[in-house]
């Protein structure tokens, strides 16, 4: 009955642009863009009004695409619209979800990670987003949230029916919530009093969804431009990159604003030998990801002049987004960022608490992005700092990260060096993985002159090793032959909204 229903309650009208069928599918949808000449129309009763053209679609290479249908806690869906948004840091794509009953939600994309959310009415006014401090502890109708990320965003395109529509290319601001589990509360500043949605994160493969795109019909539309700084070829592969390394000269390039935009340079001197190499394919935890990007980092801790260093790898996978490979001193990790944001101790500074589980501070440090090679989803910069704190709980991890506009957390846990030389065939290179992390305990068979000798031996190793500890990559390699040390498994993230 629910499908008959939304039958009838059904409207279609020509396209006041072209004469086109404009079908409006959702009682609750107020606009539409023409599939055919991109007109951007408002339904007023049983009229058209054509309000001006859309700006072309921002090819994310989304698996997702209009008229694909699933299921959500027992309900069906049917995807009927999109709109694209742009900030500063990235861009994300939020889905009109019409379902069975009339209701409808919104299923946001952001570089592989997915929320389902609906309109929240809350019990009070929300406050002016200046009013909110990343970082920051706030409640919503009675429910604690973290201030995740605080700016100006705008609609850069759109498609299909839709029940809103702001207007496009006008900068807007945009507030995101993270609850202590897995829920994101968006607060939109486009009118007075603002809107509020409230979401889940999601898996798509939870979602039963029909109608996918055909990937093996989809053409890949590759990128190219010539480096700002030597000149060379340089090829973008992923839809959503925003900064890249040129391979000739190492520069690192910002294409955020598009490739017929300026394209701002920042050369690298000494660079960095990844020991994964940039395009290899390995399989995680069961997933095949691919290396895609490489960042060195340093970290100094609060009141401590001696630098330390750790490398990230930026893994990504067609329908589960990205992740990182961290290496550092602690040994081999692979993280994500989570969508809810882990919930730090009142009591306890050196405690957090996620999904249950209670995670214990291991290291708290000002962090600094010195070398980037490949490409990432956001704007990475040299120089980039934000201020990290690590738990840990076992072999599971949990990092935060903060910089001015936004607090990001990754969650995840420690694995083998042997499993990630497997993963990527590198067993031939197996000397060049520094052993996992283990405490040291003499057995009962070692006599005390052994440990003493075992000792002395390991602080001259450190102190040879030692120069490379606090090294800067732009004076001089020194990621060549083993792993840097370092105390961070985090994985810094600068996406769009919802990530």
């Amino acid at each position: 009955m629910a499908t008959e229903s939304n039958t009838l309650r059904s409207y279609r009208a020509p396209c006041p642009g072209c004469g086109a069928p404009v079908e409006f599918r959702s009682a609750q949808s107020t606009h539409a863009v023409c599939a055919y000449c991109s007109s951007t129309v408002v339904r007023e009763g049983e009229v058209l009004k054509r309000l001006g053209k859309m700006a072309e679609l921002f090819d994310d290479h989304s698996p997702l695409q209009l008229t694909a249908s699933g299921k959500y806690q027992g309900r069906a869906f049917t995807l009927l619209g999109r709109l694209q948004y742009k900030s500063a840091d990235g861009t994300w794509t939020e889905w009109n979800a019409l379902f069975d009953d009339g209701s409808t939600g919104w299923l946001a994309e952001d570089n592989g990670a997915y929320v389902f959310s609906f309109a929240l009415k809350t019990q009070s006014a929300v406050p002016e987003a200046a009013r909110f401090r990343i970082g920051a502890r706030t409640a919503i109708n009675g429910q604690p949230y973290t201030v995740a990320s605080s700016g100006s965003v705008q609609l850069i395109s759109a498609q299909g029916e839709l029940p809103k529509l702001p207007a496009l290319g006008q900068p807007f601001d945009l507030v995101e919530l993270r609850g202590d589990g897995a829920e994101v509360l968006s607060i939109d500043y486009t009118q007075q009093p603002p809107t509020v949605s409230q979401g889940l994160a999601v898996q798509l493969d939870d979602l039963a969804l029909a109608g996918l795109k055909d990937e093996s019909t989809k053409e890949e539309k590759g990128r190219q431009f010539d480096c700002p700084h030597c000149g060379a070829p340089v090829q973008v592969t992923l839809a959503t990159t925003k900064s890249i390394t040129c391979a000739s000269c190492n520069s690192l390039i910002d294409v955020s604003a598009g490739l017929g935009g300026e394209l701002r340079s920042a050369i690298q001197d000494e660079p960095i030998n990844p020991l994964i190499p940039l395009g290899s394919v390995g399989t995680l935890q069961g997933t095949s990801w691919q290396v895609v990007g490489f960042q060195h980092r340093m970290g100094v801790a609060p009141g401590d002049d001696e630098h330390f260093g750790w490398s990230e790898y930026l893994l990504y996978h067609p329908k589960k987004g990205f992740c990182f490979l961290v290496d550092s001193e602690e040994g081999w990790s692979l993280v994500r960022p989570t969508t809810g944001a882990p919930r730090l101790g009142s009591s306890l500074a050196n405690k957090a608490s996620y999904l249950g589980s209670v995670y214990t501070l291991k290291y708290s440090y000002e962090a600094e992005t010195n070398y980037v090679c490949g490409e990432f989803y956001w704007p990475v910069v040299r120089g980039q700092k934000t201020s990290n704190k690590d738990f840990a709980n076992g072999k599971r991890l949990l990092s935060m990260e903060q910089s001015a506009t936004e607090l990001v957390w990754s969650y995840g846990e420690q694995i083998s060096s042997d499993a990630v030389a497997q993963a990527f065939k590198l067993k031939d290179r197996q000397d060049l993985f520094k052993r996992d992390v283990a405490p040291f305990s003499a057995a009962p068979s070692v006599s005390v002159g052994t440990v003493i000798i075992v000792l002395i031996v390991i602080v001259l190793l450190l102190s040879v090793l030692g120069r490379c500890s606090s090294c800067d990559p732009q004076v001089e390699n020194c990621n060549t032959s083993y792993r840097t040390s370092g105390g961070s498994w985090g994985g810094f993230s600068g996406g769009g909204g919802h990530k």
